[in-house]
């Protein structure tokens, strides 16, 4: 693998991402954690359109947050996404961060298998193409 293979994004708390308070709605932070993995799959040629073309999909079967901190309206936060494995599914380490202060705010991870999308069935190993990607 690649050393350390991960990408970071900067996001502005949308208003519509919070509530009354102003403070941002649990189900988001996925969200972040989403646009963080899609920059980090990016970085090795393999995002959406690619592992279409790949005939292979990839669903999250596992998800976790651990809140620290309230994240509020209008504030810039850091979300970075690392690799941890990729050889039987991708499972993806996620913090969140003040952008300014650096105090952590979430941290979390997913984990996506593949599945062969012309049969639907899930693969116990992941797939060549996705191995070649991270191993560069």
């Amino acid at each position: 693998m690649k050393t350390e293979l991960k990408a970071a994004v900067k996001i502005r708390v949308p208003f519509h991402d919070v509530d009354w308070m102003q403070v941002v709605w649990h189900g988001h932070y996925y969200k972040y954690f989403e646009v963080a993995r899609t920059k980090l799959l990016q970085s090795i040629g393999y995002d959406v359109h690619e592992m279409k073309a790949s005939g292979y999909s990839w669903p999250v079967v596992e998800s976790n947050c651990k809140y620290v901190r309230p994240i509020l309206y209008d504030q810039l936060i850091q979300v970075t996404a690392e690799l941890q494995e990729y050889e039987n599914r991708l499972k993806i380490r996620y913090r969140i961060t003040d952008a300014v202060s650096n105090s952590k705010l979430a941290s979390g991870h997913t984990t996506q298998v593949a599945v062969e999308m012309k049969n639907l069935e899930m693969c116990f190993v992941s797939p060549k193409i996705l191995r070649e990607k991270v191993e560069g």
